[in-house]
């Protein structure tokens, strides 16, 4: 990433601040943006100490003139754009959705800061990438888009890994690669203050993982940084599951297989 300028929406909390952090280590230059100056200043001091020419936006990403000003903003500052993250989004906890909101309103909280932001983006990102001589973006999506009790939220996320497939194949000519990340669950500093076990104790009813864990955003950062560098070269259009195997665990069975699990294995107990 050395002279790569690189822009991580959501980057001022959670994961979006660990892939700022991963890709600031790596020697690109870190543009955030997110809609808390508070919280933005904090990463952008990070960022600063780690040694990365990095900046902050205020910006809500679902406002397509506001992004398109962030987008100028960083050609007149950096002359270059490299790398996007579109990491922003919110979940049920944090969406605003209120009981009293009809469908429209509802789908609206939920496909602003999820869909329309990456959407939006992406799309006033392609032509300074491609003035760069080409690039790599990586969209957030979610384990979500797999169960389909996330509601609204789980249609936003499956419609940002129909986006990465799309804009993929605008984008190859360009040679501008275009993949997406699907986390599980992964630990951040709001899992601190609220559980999300949805127990009183905070301790899970059942494994967030096969690992018995959640994540970390310094292991989302990884996955990102290796779709976005050259390592992952002839990678395009493709979403990476990164959830500690949890997509594959059958939770209604776990009690079943804890009894005679061991016959469907490959080796004896």
């Amino acid at each position: 990433m050395q002279d790569k300028v690189a822009l991580v929406t959501g980057g001022n909390s959670g994961i979006g601040r660990g892939i700022a952090h991963r890709l600031a280590r790596e020697g690109a230059a870190v543009v955030i943006a997110g809609r808390d100056p508070a919280k933005g200043a904090t990463v952008l001091a990070e960022l600063e100490a780690l040694g990365a020419d990095a900046a902050f936006h205020a910006v809500d990403l679902a406002d397509e003139a506001a992004v398109q000003a962030l987008i100028g903003d960083i050609d007149t500052r950096f002359g270059r754009l490299d790398v996007v993250v579109n990491n922003a989004g919110l979940g049920s906890r944090r969406g605003g959705v209120e009981d009293t909101d009809g469908p429209g309103e509802r789908w609206r909280k939920m496909r602003g800061p999820n869909l329309d932001s990456g959407y939006f983006v992406s799309a006033h990102a392609l032509p300074l990438m491609d003035r760069s001589g080409g690039g790599a973006i990586v969209n957030i999506s979610s384990t979500a888009t797999l169960h389909g009790n996330w509601g609204l939220y789980c249609i936003a996320k499956a419609a940002v890994e129909g986006m990465t497939r799309a804009f993929a194949a605008e984008a190859a000519p360009m040679g501008i690669r275009v993949n997406c990340i699907s986390p599980g669950w992964v630990a951040t500093h709001m899992d601190e203050d609220s559980p999300a076990s949805g127990s009183d104790d905070g301790e899970w009813e059942m494994p967030p993982s096969l690992l018995d864990r959640m994540g970390t955003p310094d292991e989302i950062a990884a996955a990102v940084f290796f779709l976005a560098s050259g390592e992952a070269s002839f990678i395009t259009g493709q979403t990476l599951i990164v959830d500690g195997g949890m997509s594959v665990i059958d939770y209604p069975s776990l009690s079943m297989l804890g009894q005679v699990g061991h016959r469907l294995r490959s080796r004896p107990k």
